[in-house]
């Protein structure tokens, strides 16, 4: 009696005037405020950080490159992500409750689908583009020009919108509500099981396997060519002869850096993959604290980005400076120099 009298006590509705709606867990206090400030600092950093990155690599025309272009989109899906998806999923895992309605609960899970593929195409195109640059320095120029990486934007956000349309329209992922037993204040999502093993491959092997398969070979170039640049240091007389045949230092300084994006997305993501793997086709349950924690990992991905451009781009450290002292409000500020010439 003691027990059930204890539960009670823990638990309460999620609407508190509806005793048929879903059961809260309560928390202390100062539980509360440590979860909200801790998910306000890194809502407030995925939302300013990406929108800096909006706004550097659009105002400012030395940063129009392919490259840059790549990384405009997948700031731009991180920014939304910030801005649609985390403020409601952060208020369900700390209330254990959803108190956005049913339409909005489809319209979260719709674009889920679409800012996580957009997310995962643009790191598959970061990988080929630095795969070109580096292992094909000659012929990237050529290769891969800005009007082509605007048409593998474009068809990237378009076939993910219709990709995340025709898994809801095709019934391929339903909600809890759907069945019309699950109590008020959920909204929890489960695929069919040839849509689950159909999102699992577009989302997650396929495009981890080719980044993985992409990046490993640059990596691999890139300590080649390390090698043969402390050579030609040694040979000055060869060093002309060599050097076009190498990538320019600030090439191989991007890949590393577009590099760690792609590794801090693998470690943040797999492990909810995973979780998600073993609930939809194994015995094994995961519970709903590390189920829930893996998730805000993967949602707190996007606010990560900004946090590397920082650290070795300088480019965006002086775009912050001249955003932050309102210097591009200037008329030519969107021709000012923000990065050095690598020679």
């Amino acid at each position: 009696m003691m027990d059930a009298n204890n539960l009670k006590s823990d638990q309460q509705y999620c609407y508190l005037l509806e005793n048929t709606s879903c059961l809260r867990r309560t928390r202390s206090r100062e539980t509360y405020v440590i979860l909200y400030i801790c998910s306000s600092i890194s809502l407030i950093l995925t939302i300013f950080g990406n929108l800096l990155v909006v706004i550097s690599v659009s105002h400012f025309r030395q940063l129009h490159t392919p490259s840059n272009f790549l990384v405009l989109s997948l700031a731009a899906a991180d920014f939304l992500i910030g801005i649609f998806l985390m403020p409601p999923k952060i208020i369900q895992i700390i209330e254990d409750c959803w108190y956005f309605g049913d339409n909005f609960c489809y319209f979260h899970a719709l674009l889920g689908f679409l800012l996580t593929t957009v997310s995962v195409s643009n790191l598959v195109f970061i990988a080929i583009d630095r795969y070109v640059a580096v292992c094909d320095p000659l012929l990237y120029g050529t290769k891969i020009t800005i009007p082509l990486i605007q048409i593998g934007i474009s068809s990237s956000w378009i076939l993910s919108v219709l990709y995340a349309w025709a898994i809801l329209f095709f019934k391929g992922h339903y909600l809890t509500r759907d069945d019309g037993f699950v109590c008020l204040g959920e909204c929890v999502g489960f695929y069919t099981k040839v849509w689950g093993i159909v999102d699992l491959i577009v989302t997650f092997i396929f495009p981890c396997t080719v980044i993985i398969c992409l990046y490993s070979k640059v990596f691999m170039v890139v300590r080649r060519h390390l090698k043969k640049i402390n050579t030609v240091n040694q040979q000055i007389k060869t060093k002309e002869a060599d050097q076009n045949k190498i990538p320019k230092k600030s090439e191989r300084k991007a890949a590393k850096t577009l590099g760690i994006v792609i590794f801090v997305f693998l470690l943040f993501c797999v492990p909810f993959y995973l979780c998600a793997i073993m609930n939809a086709y194994t015995d094994v349950v995961v519970p709903d604290a590390i189920f829930n924690i893996f998730l805000w990992l993967a949602y707190f991905n996007s606010g990560m980005n900004p946090i590397i451009y920082a650290l070795f781009y300088p480019w965006f450290q002086k775009s912050i400076k001249l955003i932050v002292t309102l210097k591009i409000c200037s008329p030519e500020s969107s021709i000012m120099n923000v990065c050095s010439v690598d020679h």
